[in-house]
């Protein structure tokens, strides 16, 4: 009887060992197709982002023009005048950007003129932005302002060579220095 127990348990341990095999086989498939299927649809997103990183990185390829003559001639073409300007000094950003910025100071500017004036300084496509703005109305005088404004621009450094290749390139040129 003993005997005929244990070959009817073999009997159903065998296709339960297989079920079970089937089963975690099963589960590893269906992780496997959810990750297939993450990577798809994150793989729109990463395009994405890489192009918003190449077109942040197209528009700091051109370094900014001077600030006093950029100004001067947007401020032209708004039909207004800069009777101050005062360059600060470069202050970097990082280890890649440095922020060069000018103040200036526009006195019985009209809300138009002040406008056409941000709005050229936005689309020049230069990486250039106003950092600070201050707009006082001027007494009794109807439209007219005096601004004080920092206009700001950001160049890029040109990426260093990492400090392996620099360390190959110097290992060999110690040989041939050595072999004259």
């Amino acid at each position: 009887i003993l005997g005929g127990v244990l070959g009817f348990m073999a009997f159903l341990a065998i296709p339960i060992a297989i079920a079970a095999t089937v089963h975690s086989q099963s589960n590893a498939n269906d992780a496997l197709r959810e990750a297939i299927a993450n990577i798809d649809d994150s793989r729109e997103k990463v395009q994405k982002m890489q192009a918003a990183r190449d077109a942040v990185t197209a528009r700091y390829a051109q370094p900014a023009p001077p600030l006093a003559a950029f100004l001067s001639k947007i401020a032209t073409e708004a039909q207004v005048d800069i009777p101050e300007s005062q360059d600060r000094q470069a202050l970097p950003h990082g280890k890649r950007y440095t922020e060069r910025s000018t103040k200036i100071t526009l006195r019985k500017v009209g809300m138009l003129k002040l406008i056409h004036l941000m709005e050229g300084i936005e689309k020049s496509g230069h990486p250039v932005t106003l950092s600070s703005l201050n707009i006082r109305k001027r007494g009794s005088e109807p439209d007219s302002f005096d601004v004080d404004m920092v206009v700001s621009a950001f160049d890029r450094k040109a990426p260093e060579p990492k400090k392996a290749e620099a360390k190959a390139a110097a290992s060999a040129d110690a040989p041939a220095k050595e072999a004259e």
